[in-house]
Parts: structure tokens; C-alpha cells; sequence
């Protein structure tokens, strides 16, 4: 399974943007889908996740109201919106997929991509 993230970029304050992911290889089933994030000189933090259906979602806090995620199976993509962006939002951002469940600690996912990095000047 390979993980394409993209979207990132250089965005003030309070606006928008707009990360894409990608899924290859074996997608016969979804996977359990979510966004991570790493600061420089800190751990890789959940943002938010998706389980195969969609039908449960979850978010870090500091991101809930502003951020959405969401997939589409069928064309083996996930997104994650970011509104009102801060700069604490700042950091590269990882899309994961894992085989088990749904959860906020990056060592039960399975694949990862390449992170996109996102840069809110404040």
C-alpha cells in the first residue's frame, strides 16, 4: 500500500487549506484512514481519523470546528480540510492507514506516506 499526501503550502492566518491522500497498490478493502502531524523537535500527533465506513470520526481538541476529514472508497482517497488556520497549526502532516481500528497512537497504523508540510505565518 503506498500513501500520497498532498496539498500543503504557505497560508496566513485564518485561512484555508486543503490535504489530499492518495491510496495504491492493495485496496480492496478500505483501510482505517487518518492525519498525522509533527512539529520540528516534536512527536507526531493525531489530528484526525476515519474508520473503513466513515461512520466514526475523530479529532485532536486544538482541531475540532476547524478541520474535516473525509474519504471517498471508491476513488481511494481521503482529505483533510483546515479552516481558520493558526499557527500552532504549523508542521508537516502524515495521512496513515491502519488494518485493526481506529486510534490516536501512531504505532497502530500500518502504512504511511510522505508528509506534506503546512505553514501558517501569523
Amino acid at each position: 500500500v503506498q500513501l500520497q499526501a498532498s496539498g500543503g503550502g504557505l497560508v496566513q492566518a485564518g485561512n484555508s487549506l486543503r490535504l489530499s491522500c492518495a491510496i495504491s497498490g492493495r485496496t480492496g478493502s478500505p483501510y482505517i484512514m487518518a492525519w498525522f502531524r509533527q512539529a520540528p523537535g516534536k512527536e507526531r500527533r493525531f489530528v484526525a481519523g476515519m474508520n473503513r465506513s466513515g461512520g466514526r470520526i475523530q479529532y485532536e481538541d486544538s482541531v475540532k470546528g476547524r478541520f474535516t476529514i473525509s474519504r471517498d472508497n471508491h476513488r481511494n482517497m481521503v482529505w483533510l480540510q483546515m479552516n481558520n488556520l493558526r499557527a500552532e497549526d504549523t508542521a508537516a502532516y502524515y495521512c496513515a492507514a491502519g488494518l485493526n481500528f481506529l486510534s490516536t497512537m501512531s504505532h497502530e497504523y500500518d502504512y504511511w506516506g510522505q508528509g506534506t508540510q503546512v505553514t501558517v505565518s501569523s
